[in-house]
């Protein structure tokens, strides 16, 4: 596995990123700041104003679909999958030799992509999540039909710019996304519903959630750097009769634990369904 404190020289040539929403700006922006020259990246954004935007702010070109795909060494797809097809289809013919694809679509197989590309080009797919806005996003990526050990090397490189970098047999790829593609909702949840619980314990909601985030941080900074099994931490905070235990009783109660895991189970049964089409 791979952090954003262990980059090396693994990329060289030109980095497309096809498509400038969210994580394809988050990518630039992790990339430049792990020193990638804006010479050596290329953006694609059809609306004028935000082109603008974002030559502005990075100094990067913003170009066409179909000019990113034949300069490009490596190329990044950033897209809604039900753009998918079409953006394979417009960029094929345009392809520089021997490419890197790298596709951040949920759902989108490997398979897929390969069967609208020239043949032998090298994909690899990856399950991202949204704390790459503050690289500390966590990707899991998986090997197409024709990566071979330096284009795996490639991808984790690209994604460790913004987060840690883990890679998975892609058919593990719909327990990802419903274990860290979804996961930062499921705490977001959490952290929801404890900041109104504190409200409704009497604490003022900014105080609240100050105590709740923090709270979270810490605890996973904590799981992190000392590298103890959660249960071990728990017990560690879980004194016999003490207020944490009538917490936890109550939780094992309402049964969250195996409400969890529907809840991913869920999760998983939709991406396989999204894979499916």
């Amino acid at each position: 596995m791979m952090g954003n404190d262990s980059i090396e020289e693994a990329v060289v040539g030109v980095v497309a990123v096809l498509g400038a929403g969210v994580m394809g700006e988050t990518l630039v922006s992790g990339l430049l700041r792990a020193g990638r020259r804006p010479g050596d990246l290329l953006l694609t954004e059809r609306r004028t104003e935000r082109a603008a935007e974002l030559r502005e702010r990075y100094g990067v070109d913003v170009v066409s679909n179909v000019e990113a795909a034949a300069k490009a060494d490596t190329m990044v797809l950033v897209v809604k999958p039900q753009d998918m097809a079409e953006l394979l289809t417009e960029v094929a013919p345009h392809l520089s030799s021997g490419p890197l694809v790298v596709s951040l679509a949920a759902g989108i197989t490997t398979a897929f992509i390969e069967s609208l590309l020239p043949a032998g080009v090298a994909v690899v797919r990856v399950m991202p999540n949204t704390p790459a806005l503050v690289d500390e996003g966590m990707s899991a990526i998986s090997r197409g039909a024709h990566c071979d050990e330096q284009h795996l090397s490639e991808a984790e490189e690209l994604l460790s710019s913004v987060g840690r970098v883990l890679r998975v047999p892609e058919q593990q790829l719909d327990a990802v996304t419903a274990v860290s593609g979804s996961g930062p909702a499921y705490l977001f949840f959490v952290v929801e519903a404890m900041i109104e619980a504190g409200v409704h314990l009497g604490l003022p909601r900014t105080t609240a959630a100050e105590l709740v985030v923090q709270t979270v941080v810490g605890s996973a900074k904590l799981l992190r750097e000392t590298g103890e099994h959660p249960t071990v931490l728990r017990e560690q905070v879980t004194s016999p009769g003490g207020t944490t235990a009538a917490a936890v009783r109550e939780l094992e109660d309402h049964k969250v634990r195996a409400a969890f895991l529907s809840a991913l189970e869920a999760a998983r049964d939709r991406s396989r369904e999204l894979s499916a089409g």
